[in-house]
């Protein structure tokens, strides 16, 4: 039996967790998850482990191909744990590796986020 959890394909219908910033005001729950995903990303090791998941050729990245960013495994352990609770990251271990792979929504709502914003 497989552990193997297979993610849907999202389209352009997917609600992002929060409207464009220059749409209307975020709710105080709204501004709550922003932040923490944006806090999340705010260190610089999380930043690296984030784009390398997110860059990774298969969409997921084994803990062993990402763990080289200048910090112990312990570390490295406690920041991916950090960009799980951020809702950035999922895990699925195999055997004696755990793979990581970034939320399906999270790049294109963090995008939409901002760059509506911006072009405004």
């Amino acid at each position: 039996m497989s552990n193997v959890k297979v993610l849907p394909v999202l389209g352009p219908e997917t609600e992002p967790c929060c409207p464009p910033l220059n749409e209307r005001p975020l709710t105080a729950e709204e501004a709550e998850r922003t932040a923490a995903m944006f806090k999340a990303l705010g260190d610089p090791v999380r930043l690296r482990l984030f784009s390398s998941v997110a860059s990774h050729e298969s969409g997921e990245a084994c803990v062993c191909d990402i763990s080289d960013v200048g910090v112990s495994q312990p570390t490295v352990s406690h920041h991916l744990k950090k960009l799980k609770e951020a809702g950035l990251l999922s895990s699925e271990r195999r055997g004696t590796w755990v793979y990581y792979r970034v939320e399906p929504t999270v790049l294109a709502a963090m995008g939409a986020l901002l760059t509506k914003a911006a072009s405004a």
